[in-house]
């Protein structure tokens, strides 16, 4: 009986991996080079445009893709309002207040429908939209695989659940991104991308005023912005990184090196712990980080796709069809 049970536990993964695989076989870098042609031009030019008018808009463009395939995978669910009969991810606590950006992305999905109505789907502009952002900010460039579909529904719970905490621990970000197939070198590299933005003070609060894995002159400077009191300039921002807020570089790995992490989670990173190593590395070599990122950002954009005749293509990218 257990020889039976093994073997079925085998047969069930082997089908699962050939799903996964084959879900987003069906991506490619190449897969509107027919049916729209402009597409990252036109892409480009208005995430370029979105960006010139503020420099922060990059940082928050690239986070939406983020937390799009972290819930569900990357299916643009995350750009659903909510519905009378829908609680969609928008009013999650990961994204409350805090996601921002949705205005761009509509502006940009308008210009798409003009160069080629019902082609391209939200998820898909959702991932050529990251891209350009850390490409225009001084980050790399890589090729896009697209193919996606749009989901017809969105989760407060699977958001709620699913996105990783300012507070979560080294072990539980492992774990986190494991579930979804990226390694904790992916976790690393991704988390690079917090060279650009800014976070609110309730995000970071508890770790200027009680964390002592910190340097005192950098909690100093946040506290002034930042008091210890609950409710008081809870909306208050600070740079992710100190250095270089707008630029696309690995200055991150440096600050956290220097115990200058702005959130829980980003020390946790360079705490004494299993990736304590490659945080070292990329914050001696921006090469090795850019290149590392790039490959880690095709990974994510790979998690779960809707392919096929799964989902649909969105006309506005806030409700489904």
């Amino acid at each position: 009986m257990a020889t039976f049970s093994s073997f079925k536990a085998a047969i069930t993964l082997a089908m699962l991996l050939v799903l996964v695989t084959t879900s987003s076989a069906q991506l490619s870098t190449d897969f509107y080079s027919k049916s729209c042609p402009k597409l990252f031009e036109t892409v480009r030019s208005a995430v370029h445009s979105a960006i010139q008018k503020e420099a922060r808009m990059g940082a928050s463009l690239l986070r939406l893709f983020f937390h799009d395939c972290f819930v569900n995978g990357c299916d643009g669910s995350i750009l659903l309002d909510d519905t009378s009969s829908m609680r969609g991810e928008k009013g999650a606590t990961p994204n409350r207040n805090s996601a921002r950006g949705f205005d761009v992305v509509d502006d940009i999905k308008s210009a798409v429908e003009k160069a080629c109505p019902g082609i391209v789907s939200c998820a898909d502009i959702l991932a050529v939209t990251a891209r350009d952002s850390v490409s225009i900010l001084g980050g790399p460039s890589w090729n896009v695989k697209l193919g996606r579909r749009d989901a017809k529904t969105a989760s407060l719970s699977a958001a709620n659940n699913g996105i990783p905490q300012p507070t979560t621990n080294l072990n539980g970000l492992i774990s986190r991104f494991n579930a979804l197939g990226l390694s904790s070198k992916d976790l690393v590299a991704l988390s690079g991308s917090h060279t650009i933005g800014q976070a609110r003070c309730t995000s970071f609060r508890a770790r200027i005023h009680n964390e002592s894995n910190i340097d005192t002159s950098f909690a100093r400077t946040r506290q002034g912005n930042c008091p210890r009191a609950s409710g008081s300039g809870d909306n208050n921002l600070a740079p992710l990184d100190i250095q270089s807020p707008t630029s696309f570089d690995n200055n991150y790995f440096k600050n956290l090196v220097n115990r200058r992490g702005l959130l829980h989670s980003d020390q946790q990173l360079f705490s004494g712990g299993s990736t304590d190593s490659a945080v070292k590395a990329y914050s001696n070599s921006p090469g090795s980080f850019a290149s590392d990122f790039a490959a880690a950002m095709i990974r994510m954009g790979d998690i779960s796709p809707l392919t096929g005749s799964n989902g649909e293509i969105r006309k506005n990218c806030r409700r489904k069809n």
